[in-house]
């Protein structure tokens, strides 16, 4: 007799709820009150958190939500004795989960003293930002991750085993090459209903692991709205059971590893004759990589190491290096961009668990302000 065993993944229990329960109380009428969730980085610079609270209105701006706080001694940002910490709104989004008029709200960190929590990287960028914001420095950057069941198993691999080698995997169609499509495309209409600025997705070269691009973006808006995308994707994963993993490698040996190519350019390098610009900005980044690596990863380039190693798409870590549609590079050029003498250029080192407020600011300190030496300036 022909036994068939289904594989199980490791998906979370509460994946196992019934949605359509829920439903019934999602569609109850919530009268005049707004909920508004408020999302906020951790002590750890990767992780998010969020809350919610009623509002008897619905805001129109950033202006019109109130001030919080939160116990940060929970959140690896205080201690216990003197734990209470300040949410400051900073950019508004609608919710795609709780739907209209419900808000999210991406928020700032202030400690007690009223200064900035060390994971709070929002305020320094966006100083730099207004000192430029005459160049009109844009940005779109590549957010690659990885799903996982509970258990940390890649979603849809063997569990005892490892799927065929990369190859089929990359933009694949099919059971057998795209490991988890229903995650992506719910992401995707969600970033759209909430107002993120998402301008595509495809299957990376790993099964399992996926890619979405943000942008263009305006200065501080670019790391706004990366971050409420990371937000929304933890949150699809969630009803999923399963886990979006940001670690630049999860999983060792020959498999490629997980970044946050980052696009940029100014208004200089987009008109007429822009590579000029363009190549000035990669000399100056050539003479500063210590410092772009210690900014592209929340562990200082401890991340990066381990995928940053010459092989499976990446550069070496301890090397800089530049070319026209060369993806073994620091920074890649676009063909395209070769060709029309003007455009921007690619930075390929960022991590996949970088902080995007970190990352776009290093490239206009070095780039825009002509910052030398491995500390950035204090203005």
């Amino acid at each position: 007799m022909c036994v068939i065993v289904a594989a199980k993944m490791a998906t979370s229990a509460s994946a196992t709820l019934s949605k359509a329960v829920k439903q019934q109380y999602m569609n109850l009428p919530q009268g005049d009150k707004v909920q508004a969730m408020y999302i906020w980085i951790d002590g750890t610079g990767e992780g998010l958190r969020c809350k919610t609270r009623t509002l008897d209105y619905e805001p129109k701006s950033v202006e019109d939500l109130p001030e919080w706080n939160f116990d940060g001694s929970s959140t690896y940002q205080a201690e216990g004795s003197n734990s209470d910490m300040y949410l400051i709104p900073a950019a508004m989004f609608r919710d795609p989960f709780r739907k209209d008029p419900n808000k999210l709200v991406l928020c700032e960190v202030l400690k007690y003293n009223g200064k900035p929590t060390e994971t709070n990287l929002r305020i320094t960028c966006k100083k730099m930002m207004e000192m430029v914001k005459d160049q009109h420095p844009w940005f779109g950057m590549e957010q690659e991750y990885t799903i996982l069941g509970t258990d940390g198993h890649p979603f849809g691999w063997p569990s005892n085993g490892f799927p065929g080698p990369q190859g089929p995997y990359y933009c694949g169609v099919g059971a057998d090459k795209a490991y988890g499509r229903d995650v992506v495309e719910a992401h995707y209409r969600a970033c759209l209903y909430a107002g993120v600025q998402i301008c595509g997705t495809n299957a990376e070269v790993m099964p399992a692991q996926w890619e979405f691009q943000v942008g263009p973006c305006e200065g501080i808006s670019m790391g706004d709205h990366l971050w409420v995308a990371r937000f929304l994707l933890h949150r699809v994963c969630e009803d999923f059971g399963v886990v979006a993993s940001f670690d630049p490698k999860p999983i060792s040996g020959n498999w490629n590893g997980a970044g946050c190519h980052t696009n940029f350019s100014t208004k200089e390098m987009r008109e007429d004759g822009g590579l000029t610009a363009i190549e000035d900005s990669i000399e100056k980044l050539g003479k500063r990589h210590s410092y772009h690596i210690r900014a592209y990863d929340p562990k200082g380039g401890l991340d990066n190491a381990r995928r940053l190693t010459g092989r499976h798409e990446t550069s070496n870590i301890n090397e800089f290096s530049a070319g026209v549609a060369n993806r073994g590079a620091s920074i890649r050029i676009p063909r395209t961009v070769g060709q029309e003498k003007k455009g921007y250029f690619e930075d390929r080192r960022p991590s996949a668990n970088c902080d995007p407020y970190g990352v776009t600011e290093a490239l206009v300190r070095t780039c825009l302000l002509n910052e030398e030496g491995d500390e950035p300036a204090d203005y």
